[in-house]
């Protein structure tokens, strides 16, 4: 996958004074560039919010011991939460662009350790889909993709694509930190414990935010690591940037090629976070599995997760996203209908198997469906990437509820299984319906000076030209200056790799 390119060269208006004293990657006699510094912070952020999402999950089967709350019920603030987590996510770059990335990123770590901390106090359910629903899910969804991104794209030019990818790691770090420290609480002092817990781990990054973390390397008096001399600080974004986002949607969905990544996007998340994420610990618990062996396997999960994700952007470089997706969601339905079979008291090596490739698998979908949005919407691809996140989390959000509801009728999550499984069937078929991009025009061999015979049409040389990972204009990937929100999708959470120049 190629690293974002630095932004061509302008007239040096925007430059500040503290930028130009600094000199070329000067860090004023410091050993250790404070982008570094800046990056490690975020990571650890990330980590978290990926974690504080995550958690819920392990709550289903307490909650409901306790308060007798049904299970749709529960999932139904779980639901909430992943349709926050989504929604906020386009819009979150356009936050940190008007009100900076250390503000929003503090005020989102205090929402999720309010949100948290308060549920210790409920009484009632609906007090559940207000501290963890809402509270929650705005917290971590300000601090997912659009985090990434902006952090990566301001503060360095040269590894910036390794910086994206590490920092893109963190959500599975996340859910292989905390969700088995979460479990074990919840088996041994209770739920109330875990709960604080989140709330207090979250409280406790607010002050390293606050000193460590700065909105642009001009704060500090230096230029972003690996910029020269020749470097000039970006003009300020100009305003409008959530009317773009909210334009760029307007004109995707004019397209049937939306709709189709958007609806097997959303049994994406459907199968993965909705089903998988949060209802994988009690469904392996209703067949006698310890709820702590049960988080260990789902951080298992995670570990996979990096290593599919890598791998399935290095496939999309060379293979037809198209059939890969349909490889991935129809191994996915597979694996889903035999699930019921593999569950025991114990760890077998069947449900070993189903860990392992379920999170080769989880979002390896990432990679193509970048790969298909940059294809056929040029500039604007990671715009509507953005929203084709959204229904991601809308289809967790959907089967987040929906399987609790189905545990509560029937008294197992059998059925959530398989017909998730018979999703990601349909959803292979529907992948290969969507038509192949534009092919590039041929070279032309007329001697340099002659007119072409016939001129190629400037859309799909568009989209061609963004699919080969040129900079246009307002591309974010390129690094050119355009609307923030366009940066919101620079990596996927929850969920995987930036954009993927083919």
């Amino acid at each position: 996958m190629a690293e974002p390119r630095e932004t061509a060269a302008t007239p040096d208006t925007h430059r500040s004074p503290s930028a130009a004293k600094a000199g070329a990657g000067e860090t004023g006699g410091r050993r250790v560039h404070p982008a570094w510094w800046v990056a490690a912070v975020a990571f650890v952020v990330l980590i978290g919010a990926a974690g504080f999402r995550a958690t819920p999950g392990v709550f289903i089967d307490p909650l409901h011991q306790e308060f007798g709350w049904s299970r749709g019920g529960i999932s139904f603030a779980i639901s909430v939460n992943l349709l926050l987590y989504g929604l906020t996510a386009p819009f979150a770059a356009a936050l940190m662009e008007r009100y900076g990335i250390r503000r929003v990123v503090s005020c989102a770590l205090l929402l999720i350790s309010a949100g948290s901390g308060l549920t210790v106090f409920m009484t009632s359910q609906w007090q559940l889909v207000l501290c963890w629903g809402f509270l929650v899910g705005l917290g971590a969804g300000s601090m997912a993709l659009a985090f990434a991104a902006t952090v990566s794209g301001r503060w360095f030019v040269a590894r910036r694509g390794l910086v994206t990818g590490i920092l893109t790691a963190g959500g599975a770090a996340g859910n292989l930190v905390f969700l088995p420290l979460v479990a074990l609480l919840v088996d041994g002092p209770g739920w109330r414990a875990a709960a604080l817990a989140v709330s207090g781990c979250a409280l406790a990054v607010v002050p390293l935010v606050l000193w460590l973390l700065r909105d642009r390397p001009e704060d500090l008096g230096v230029r972003p690591y690996g910029a020269g001399p020749e470097y000039v600080t970006p003009p300020p974004a100009p305003p409008g940037a959530a009317r773009r986002t909210l334009r760029a949607l307007g004109t995707a969905a004019r397209s049937r090629v939306f709709w189709l990544l958007a609806v097997t996007f959303a049994i994406c998340g459907a199968s993965t976070n909705g089903l998988i994420g949060t209802h994988f610990v009690p469904g392996a618990h209703d067949h006698g599995m310890a709820i702590p062996v049960a988080a260990s396997l789902l951080a298992l999960i995670g570990i996979f997760d990096l290593i599919g994700t890598v791998f399935s952007g290095w496939l999309t470089d060379r293979y037809d996203p198209r059939k890969l997706l349909a490889v991935y969601y129809a191994l996915r339905g597979l694996s889903l209908l035999l699930l019921p079979m593999l569950f025991s008291e114990s760890v077998q090596p069947p449900m070993l198997f189903f860990v392992i490739f379920y999170g080769l698998d989880w979002v390896a979908t990432v990679p193509p469906t970048i790969a298909l949005c940059r294809d056929h919407f040029g500039g604007d691809g990671a715009v509507v990437f953005g929203w084709v996140l959204a229904s991601h989390q809308l289809g967790a959000a959907v089967v987040a509820w929906g399987a609790g509801a189905v545990r509560d009728t029937t008294g197992s999550y059998d059925l959530a299984w398989m017909s998730a499984g018979v999703l990601c069937a349909l959803a292979a078929l529907m992948v290969m319906a969507i038509r192949a991009p534009d092919p590039a025009p041929p070279p032309s061999t007329a001697p340099p000076g002659a007119l072409p015979a016939s001129a190629p049409a400037a859309a799909p040389a568009l989209v061609v030209e963004a699919a080969a990972g040129e900079p246009t204009a307002g591309d974010p990937v390129s690094g050119a200056t355009g609307d923030a929100t366009a940066g919101t999708v620079g990596a996927a959470e929850g969920d995987g790799p930036g954009p993927v120049a083919r």
